[in-house]
């Protein structure tokens, strides 16, 4: 953990700041007690002079003592045998997520993809506050969003309930901004705080507005410039004027009347907002980040949770402290996961936006859905398909595994990367997806669907995003071992580069889709089911400028009849009709009928494949070498 000193004003020698830190934490409960008294901390005797007890009041005056049961602050308290200085002030405090009022949308009140802190969010039946961090889960690993316990919890909010981003307040549509699922919460001396672990979004840890990540985390002192990016008031800076603040706020029914603790910022008066306000209604759950030397640095200084109400003159702000809220969260900044091939390849270098089906010049949409498959996809906001670099995958819930891939290929942009290795895609619940228990102490190997290598392409951190993508187990298929042994094995996985070699090309790049063959009869296998066959479809524009499309089926038959032991036959490679491949696979291919290459022999370049395509006059063909691939 960092520290930070600067500006730090020091106790007397007799009373250190541990002192009165130790005392606040014994009393604060019974202070707070009295009506009229809102707040005690650490701060400095009216804002420049010696460390005190600085406490805040919600009237002062005769008036308050007259009407209210409350007691006059003394001038001095007895710490540890030492009398220590008080200072009052007049001020009470609300929690900024319950002030929201309508202005005008921005982008940090919409749906942002990837999401990213300092943007909208909220439990689907509150109103908008702000994602804080992405942090992760200590224990998992799993990508999570910080923000308040009033902003993803709320007093109506249980475990496991759904967090839309933006918050319903910004967008009603909740149905379809869904973000996450409520993890862990918590609201009381150690903070006002809570996680809910990311679904189907992807994420980008850089702040909004600010840029930076935040990897280090400080325990504030009096005096320290910190910097925050929040969904209502945008970036403002402030500085740290009271420690070790014990609040209290009123959260409504039933939490009710809460003492929360953390520490106090002021406006920066080298950098005040226009309207002089440093946080407003819907910054419930910013992150104030230390601001040192002119810059916003990476270290974690607070959670916001609360600003002055409505009528207080003096502006102002209450934050979390990050080691407090931490320890009641369980979360880390940095995840132990071995982020080289987990979910650290979810932070987004250029956007996920899959599969482009525009990307030969020509529509080659991707695979249509009967209503029973679209009910056993796994939906990914508005979609059925998850969204990766240069694909997209379409999985099923029951099977565990894609229904089909669909991917573009560059031949011209192609980088070289070393492998990587396999991880559940964080966005996605594990249970939809076959990990790497699956594929232990057996003859099953991890088959990827879309290849690697047609993936890594465009600028060198774009084509190792698409490298890391393509190892998510969403893409992957359990195939016997000697499938990839196979002799077989360097036709069905080079199709692709038999295209770009033998097919009469306008431009080098090809898009692709494939997947299992799903069938009832497939071999049951440790609670999964393993398909016996695999397909595959590669769309072209040749120098004619029309689009063709050839279309393969890998069959698997009698390959795994005995998993343990098991005598091989030799699997077969065949190209098919889309018609054929329509009807082994329940998918649609309809769009794509007119440029199918077996069903349209005139498209075909070679005039001896033509000829002989004409005279077997068949949906089904068998590819034993290159050779016999019609293109």
């Amino acid at each position: 953990m960092v520290r930070k000193t600067t500006g730090r004003a020091k106790a007397s020698a007799t009373v250190t700041e541990d002192d009165l830190r130790r005392h606040i934490r014994a009393k604060a409960s019974d202070y707070l007690k009295d009506p009229n008294i809102t707040s005690v901390g650490i701060g400095l005797k009216n804002g420049d002079g010696a460390v005190c007890l600085q406490f805040t009041v919600g009237r002062k005056g005769e008036s308050a003592l007259e009407s209210l049961p409350t007691t006059r602050i003394p001038e001095m308290i007895d710490v540890d045998g030492t009398p220590v200085p008080t200072d009052v002030i007049e001020r009470s405090y609300g929690p900024s997520y319950t002030l929201v009022t309508a202005e005008q949308l921005d982008l940090r009140k919409q749906r942002i993809d990837p999401i990213r802190p300092g943007v909208s969010v909220a439990h689907i039946a509150e109103s908008a506050g702000t994602i804080g961090l992405i942090v992760f889960d200590r224990s998992t690993g799993s990508p999570c969003i910080l923000s308040n316990w009033h902003v993803l919890n709320g007093n109506g909010g249980h475990i496991g309930d759904a967090i839309v981003q933006p918050g319903p307040y910004d967008d009603n549509n909740t149905a379809l901004n869904g973000a996450g699922d409520l993890m862990r919460s918590h609201i009381g001396a150690a903070g006002d705080c809570a996680l809910a672990r990311i679904r189907h979004r992807d994420f980008d840890r850089s702040v909004y507005g600010l840029d930076v990540i935040p990897k280090r985390m400080a325990r504030v002192s009096i005096g320290d410039t910190v910097i925050k990016s929040g969904r209502t008031t945008a970036v403002t800076r402030g500085i740290v004027r009271r420690v070790d603040v014990m609040a209290k706020i009123n959260y409504g029914l039933p939490a009710g009347e809460q003492a929360i603790g953390g520490f106090e910022i002021g406006p920066d008066k080298d950098a005040m907002p226009a309207d002089g306000e440093i946080s407003k209604g819907g910054d419930s759950g910013s992150a104030w980040l230390i601001f040192d030397d002119g810059k916003t640095t990476d270290i974690f200084a607070g959670l916001h949770f609360a600003g002055e109400t409505d009528g207080v003159s003096d502006e102002h702000a209450l934050a979390c402290y990050p080691a407090s809220i931490q320890k009641k969260l369980d979360f880390v900044l940095k995840s132990d996961v071995d982020f080289g091939s987990a979910h650290e390849a979810m932070a987004t270098v250029v956007p996920r936006t899959g599969y482009d089906a525009e990307f030969l010049g020509f529509s080659v949409p991707e695979p249509g859905l009967s209503t029973s498959l679209k009910r056993d996809a796994v939906n990914f906001g508005r979609a059925q398909t998850l969204p990766y670099t240069h694909f997209s995958v379409c999985l099923s819930t029951k099977r565990r595994m894609a229904r089909y891939v669909a991917w573009n290929i560059d031949g011209t942009r192609m980088v070289a990367l070393p492998r990587r290795g396999f991880a559940i895609d964080p966005r996605i619940d594990a249970k939809y997806q076959l990990g790497d228990e699956f594929y232990v102490d057996n003859r099953i190997d991890r088959g990827h669907i879309a290849r690697r290598a047609d993936l890594c392409w465009g600028t060198v951190v774009e084509a190792e995003q698409a490298n890391r993508d393509s190892f998510y187990f969403t893409n992957i298929a359990p195939q016997h071992e000697r499938y990839n042994q196979s002799s077989r094995k360097g036709l069905w996985g080079g199709l692709e580069n038999l295209v770009f070699e033998q097919a009469d090309l306008k431009e080098i790049k090809l898009s692709a889709q494939g997947g299992p063959v799903f069938a009832s009869d497939d071999i049951a296998y440790r609670g999964a089911l393993i398909p016996r066959a695999y397909w595959k479809m590669i769309a072209y524009v040749g120098t004619d400028e029309r689009l063709r499309c050839a279309a393969f089926i890998l069959s698997q038959d009698n390959l795994l009849n005995d998993l343990e032991t098991l005598d091989l036959d030799p699997f077969r490679i065949y190209q098919v009709s889309l018609t054929e491949l329509a009807t082994k696979t329940e998918l649609d291919f309809a769009s794509l009928d007119a440029a199918d290459l077996i069903s349209h022999p005139e498209l075909i370049s070679g005039a001896a494949q033509r000829e002989s395509l004409i005279q077997s006059a068949t949906a089904i063909r068998e590819i034993r070498r290159a050779y016999d691939v019609v293109l």
